[in-house]
């Protein structure tokens, strides 16, 4: 069995699992009818979008309906829909009546087809990349970079341009290898679409150069240049970046690929100058500037989306490449489309909308706000054949609702640390999309004299340094803070601190390893006093001396212990010798 074959039957039962577990045996079928049987229907499209829709395919099943799905990429999916083999399509983005990258034009028949808003994520950068043998999880890029990154611009993780984002790391001189979709791509078409809109130029001297000119707008089908891999959907890229032997690769994909791979993403740099990522609370706030169409008149528009005020957005937790995914039902029958499949399409459109909508950020996507959902209930009714469903709105459960329409995901999501601010010192070591729970070693910024870092606030955001632990029982060490500490590191020096070394910090390119200081000399074994920038901060906890608590404690465990196994032994001694009466 191939790799991708196998990762995605990983990624299925994962995403399954997760959604499957809070609805089984719970809800009603949409459609409660005993005499009703429905019909098998098939789907085809969005990669980005996938494991939302093999999550439902499974839940749906208690209902009795089956749902076929490929997950081929948008633009197989739309083609399919109007080939009429599919019931219906997956999209990423809206037919395209005039691509800007010279493919055809598609031309669907007015008023065969409705768009259903039906999940919301993040286009993440997913990426493989190690220091000195472990594994990168805080990664930070500009929009610049990765666009750098996507277009040839860069090459080597240790390029400049990218150090300046990691403050906090010794960047390798390694090879970077993006990894592009090969298949027509939605998120492919979202990407281009940004990268045109935010830093135009870059794509399209990249255009020019990759043979594409003059068609250089944004496209589904990603063009490439020597040193760049293409892969089939989300998938095959989560695959082949998640190889042993792709260290160095970046590809975007779906934030809950990287959840299910359990492989980091980069923080992206946003406009309001905080590194992010997609988490589905910085998603919900991030398209709350969403524009969508809400022309009824123009089925050709309708509820589809503009961007822009997402990339430009302000809020310090927005994440600049958040958008939708479609489901594209049909408003007519023809071929192998007739009204009891679309009794079945209606039921299963009304499910996505509110029982799955409460699962989705526990499998890397963003739950849908009140007004798309509302909107895509009049979207179902136009299905032919479609129960229709008079549901209250408030009996969906979807996380971002509330009484006035506020979207209270977006409004209670966290604010960025201060660590993960343009400018910082050093960078958090938080790690990121499925290594969360994994920090990364990070190197400080500047050691002055006991001022705290970033005008006055405490690293990361105000929790303690080196995820929670205090240096030195409570106190700074060497009298003053350290900005960006990291945990559990110590380079050769004395005492355990770090090693003051002389003329300035030795960093191997190649592996990101640095030993040495510089000009200063370890004080009471923590780290360097006035030390030189760049050093690794180190939790050094004081050695107990004479008889402390410890010692005691230990004495008497062993007092209590020798008690235990002796007095019964002498007791029995002592019982047995006696005459019997």
């Amino acid at each position: 069995m191939s790799v991708p074959r196998l990762l995605r039957r990983v990624v299925f039962a994962v995403s399954a699992t997760l959604v499957a577990g809070s609805f089984v045996g719970g809800g009603s079928p949409p459609i409660a009818s005993a005499s009703f049987s429905y019909q098998r229907i098939s789907g085809e499209g969005s990669s980005w979008a996938a494991n939302a829709i093999d999550a439902m395919r499974v839940n749906v099943r208690q209902f009795g309906i089956t749902v076929d799905y490929n997950p081929s990429g948008s633009t197989a999916g739309r083609r399919n829909f109007l080939n009429g083999t599919v019931d219906f399509a997956a999209s990423d983005i809206p037919f395209q009546f005039s691509p800007e990258d010279g493919s055809a034009p598609e031309n669907p028949a007015p008023g065969s087809y409705a768009y259903i808003p039906v999940t919301a994520g993040g286009t993440s950068f997913m990426y493989n990349l190690q220091i000195n043998g472990k594994r990168v999880t805080n990664l930070r890029l500009s929009g610049e970079n990765v666009a750098k990154i996507f277009t040839g611009v860069i090459t080597t993780w240790n390029d400049p341009a990218i150090a300046a984002d990691n403050p906090g790391l010794t960047m390798p001189a390694r090879t970077i290898v993006p990894v592009v979709r090969s298949d027509g791509s939605g998120s492919s078409a979202q990407f281009t679409k940004w990268m045109i809109a935010e830093h135009g130029a870059l794509w399209t001297e990249f255009c020019n150069r990759s043979g594409r000119a003059p068609a250089c707008g944004n496209t589904s089908f990603y063009p490439t240049i020597p040193g760049m891999i293409a892969q089939n959907g989300d998938l095959g890229v989560a695959g082949y970046v998640s190889q042993g032997f792709a260290e160095g690769a970046i590809g975007y994909v779906n934030y809950s690929y990287a959840l299910n791979a359990q492989f980091p993403v980069a923080k992206v740099l946003n406009e309001a100058g905080y590194y992010t990522e997609p988490t589905p609370d910085n998603v919900a706030v991030s398209l709350l500037q969403a524009r969508i169409n809400t022309n009824e008149a123009d089925p050709t528009v309708y509820l589809t989306q503009q961007l822009e005020g997402v990339y430009n957005d302000t809020d310090p937790r927005s994440y600049q490449l958040s958008s939708y995914s479609y489901l594209i039902v049909p408003t007519k029958v023809a071929g192998q489309f007739n009204e009891d499949k679309g009794a079945t399409v209606g039921a299963f459109a009304y499910y996505a909308l509110c029982q799955a909508q409460q699962q989705w950020a526990s499998v890397g996507y963003s739950p849908m706000p009140i007004n798309l959902v509302e909107a895509s209930f009049d979207q179902i009714r136009k299905i032919p054949g479609v129960v229709v469903q008079d549901i209250d709105i408030a009996s969906c459960d979807n996380p971002t609702f509330s009484a006035n329409g506020t979207n209270v995901l977006a409004q209670n999501a966290p604010q960025p640390q201060a660590c993960d601010q343009q400018g910082s010192v050093s960078q958090c070591p938080n790690g990121t999309g499925g290594l969360s729970n994994v920090p990364t070693d990070v190197l400080a910024g500047p050691v002055t004299g006991g001022t705290t870092p970033a005008g006055g606030t405490t690293p990361a955001g105000g929790s303690t340094p080196a995820g929670g632990s205090t240096p030195a029982a409570g106190s700074t060490p060497a009298g003053g803070s350290v900005p960006g500490a990291a945990t559990g590191t110590t380079l050769p020096g004395s005492n355990g601190g770090v090693d003051a070394g002389t003329g300035g910090q030795g960093c191997d390119a190649d592996t990101g390893l640095c030993a040495g200081g510089s000009s200063g000399t370890p004080t009471g074994g923590g780290t360097a006093t006035g030390g030189a920038a760049g050093a690794i901060a180190t939790t050094v906890l004081p050695q107990p001396s004479g008889w402390g608590g410890s010692t005691v404690l230990l004495l008497l465990v062993i007092a209590l212990t020798l008690g235990l196994v002796l007095t019964p032994a002498l007791a029995w001694r002592r019982f047995s010798s006696k005459e019997p009466a």
